[in-house]
């Protein structure tokens, strides 16, 4: 995949010691997806429609901290490879949040979703089968 082959909204890189992008992990936001790009000489891509993201989470360890980073959690339903996403160790972590939550509601317009349509039924209590649901008093 090349740079001109997508119109990105976003890129950074993976940051490691001292916040510096010496990393071959690359993170990209389109208008309708989310890549993750792993590798040097082999390479793996994971991508996520925007408007599967349900819930992100922001957490901001102290060493990035000092340099400015944070880590983003995505929870995309219906991803059955990475249920989570992680955005490692990026530079202005809230700014991206914010990015991301524009790009997430401009796609679910598009697709005239919500985020009540995103969520399932309740799942059943594993050691019971639907016969047994019945014969329990609660």
């Amino acid at each position: 995949m090349k740079k001109e082959d997508f119109d990105y909204i976003w890129s950074d890189k993976k940051r490691t010691l001292f916040g510096l992008p010496l990393s071959f992990t690359k993170y990209f936001l389109t208008k309708d997806k989310f890549i993750t790009r792993r590798g040097f000489l082999s390479v793996s891509e994971d991508e996520c429609e925007l408007y599967r993201i349900t819930d992100k989470r922001l957490k901001l360890p102290f060493m990035q901290r000092l340099f400015k980073c944070g880590t983003v959690y995505l929870h995309v339903k219906n991803d059955a490879d990475t249920p989570v996403k992680e955005v490692h160790a990026i530079k202005n972590p809230r700014q991206f949040m914010k990015l991301l939550e524009d790009s997430v509601n401009a796609e679910r317009d598009k697709y005239n979703i919500r985020g009540r349509d995103m969520v399932g039924g309740a799942h059943p209590h594993p050691d019971m089968d639907d016969d047994s649901i019945d014969d329990h008093p609660f």
